[in-house]
């Protein structure tokens, strides 16, 4: 069994769709903890290091073989976790991070929280070095998306996301940092590939799951 730690309940349904399209059979848990997020904007993710810590500990000991956190501002603190648990602890954007590496030095970031930019530039950075690669990454916060997202209308808030990623240029790749993005990757027009955080995700902690986990982290 695999065991997905959210902040949002809309992924969800995201995860499970993806898990009947490439993983079908893969027992999946899901771990909606919304005030993790809340509290990770408001005082820094290591502020919820202990309850992240408690909320994989639980999954591991009702039976997950490994854990996907698919937040980015919590993924380092979670990943952290794993030392403790005895099992896999993956974040959802480290392959998409290793990926965006892999396509060319110059990387633009897109967020709707200004709190995911921090993690996500330091994830990049982490998987250059791991690489030997020289990467010049800049962010580029999407204004007023996240308040579509809270209200609920998805639509509006992948179509902002989209626009934003549309008038990115001198880019290599851009790097949707956020899993809830992940559907703006369809409206973009920008001949700049997009890279988005779920499917690699999911495949990284299947393969986990299943006892294929390489070097400690995993692959993509």
């Amino acid at each position: 069994m695999l065991a997905l730690l959210h902040t949002s309940p809309v992924h969800v349904a995201v995860f499970d769709r993806l898990r009947d399209e490439d993983h079908p059979g893969l027992p999946l848990r899901h771990l909606v903890a919304g005030d993790l997020l809340e509290r990770a904007r408001a005082h820094g993710p290591a502020a919820v290091a202990d309850s992240v810590r408690a909320r994989v500990g639980e999954a591991a000991d009702a039976g997950a073989r490994a854990v996907l956190c698919t937040c980015s501002t919590i993924g380092d603190v979670a990943e952290a976790a794993g030392a403790d648990v005895g099992v896999p602890v993956l974040r959802v954007d480290r392959p998409m991070a290793r990926a965006a590496v892999a396509a060319g030095p110059r990387v633009v970031v897109l967020a709707a929280l200004e709190s995911t930019l921090g993690p996500t530039l330091a994830l990049i950075e982490e998987e250059a070095d791991r690489a030997r690669r020289s990467v010049g990454a800049r962010t580029v916060l999407v204004g007023g998306a996240w308040e579509h997202f809270e209200a609920g209308d998805e639509a509006a808030y992948v179509r902002r996301v989209a626009h934003a990623a549309d008038g990115v240029t001198d880019a290599d790749v851009i790097v949707l940092a956020q899993a809830s993005m992940a559907p703006a990757e369809r409206l973009t027009t920008t001949p700049v590939p997009v890279l988005s955080s779920p499917r690699p995700g999911l495949s990284a902690a299947a393969a986990a799951a299943a006892g294929r986990l390489r070097d400690g982290h995993a692959g993509g």
